[in-house]
């Protein structure tokens, strides 16, 4: 998503050229190019697939929208299976029209992952609950906090459910890094997601992830959080941001590889 601009040939071309040695995939440009011609395109340049994104949204109220989310999360998993990433992203949900319960939509979810969790484990596919920003609750995510997720995840084996630690959606939390060491511990921290806080946010608030230095979080020191806690996977930067989708997407891709090296390393 950082360079949406480029089609997934031009991805993978750029990522090798560049010597990004994987790359996370969003569904929605996956199914556009076909799940069996990318899995094929990415393994054929050598590539690895870090995460899928993404499953989730299981707080619908209504049955017949609760049967729907679960079929397409099911079919998010064989997708997952399919590109040989062990990890889908999971962005919960957010409380449904005319609701006010946040515990409500929270435990819809815990009885989804019931559902889920045996079978991505069934695919070698592992979920990952992601934490968004408080702001997100309402419409996107009423999975705020590390801990929140932690509190879902727990209810569940480690391979089937775990969490995703993103610092444009956690920086801000002084018990985060706490949580990051818990989750850790528990063998949770399925992948690991870097993008800076930029103000002002633009109208709508979703794309407005800055470029990796542009803002306020040390991405040093959250990498040092998770590499203390034991994780020694893939980091991904993942960008929502409609300045850099209007540039050249190879430009943007060798920036942000800089700039990932000049604050992380």
């Amino acid at each position: 998503m950082t360079v949406k601009q480029l089609s997934m040939p031009e991805l993978v071309e750029a990522c090798v050229a560049l010597e990004v040695p994987g790359v996370g995939l969003w569904r929605e440009p996956v199914q556009s190019y076909g799940v069996e011609a990318t899995a094929k395109l990415v393994r054929d340049a050598g590539l690895t697939v870090t995460t899928l994104c993404r499953g989730g949204f299981f707080t619908a109220i209504d049955p017949d929208e609760r049967a729907h989310a679960l079929a397409d999360n099911r079919r998010a998993i064989d997708e997952a299976a399919t590109l040989g990433t062990d990890t889908l992203v999971l962005v919960s949900g957010g409380l449904p029209p005319g609701s006010k319960d946040l515990h409500g939509a929270r435990e819809r979810i815990a009885d989804a992952l019931a559902e889920l969790g045996p079978y991505a484990e069934s695919h070698g596919v592992r979920l990952a609950i992601e934490p968004l920003h408080p702001m997100y609750a309402a419409d996107r995510c009423v999975v705020s906090t590390l801990t929140q997720a932690l509190d879902l995840a727990e209810r569940f084996p480690a391979h089937q459910v775990g969490v995703t630690v993103d610092t444009y959606h956690i920086w801000w939390d002084d018990t985060a890094p706490a949580q990051i060491a818990r989750a850790g511990a528990g063998g949770r921290i399925h992948t690991f997601q870097l993008a800076d806080w930029t103000t002002p946010l633009p109208e709508g608030v979703l794309n407005g992830r800055g470029q990796i230095g542009d803002g306020a979080i040390d991405m040093r020191k959250w990498k040092s959080y998770v590499e203390a806690a034991g994780y020694t996977g893939p980091i991904e930067v993942e960008l929502f941001n409609e300045e850099l989708w209007a540039r050249d997407g190879r430009e943007v891709l060798a920036e942000t590889a800089r700039r990932f090296v000049e604050h992380t390393a």
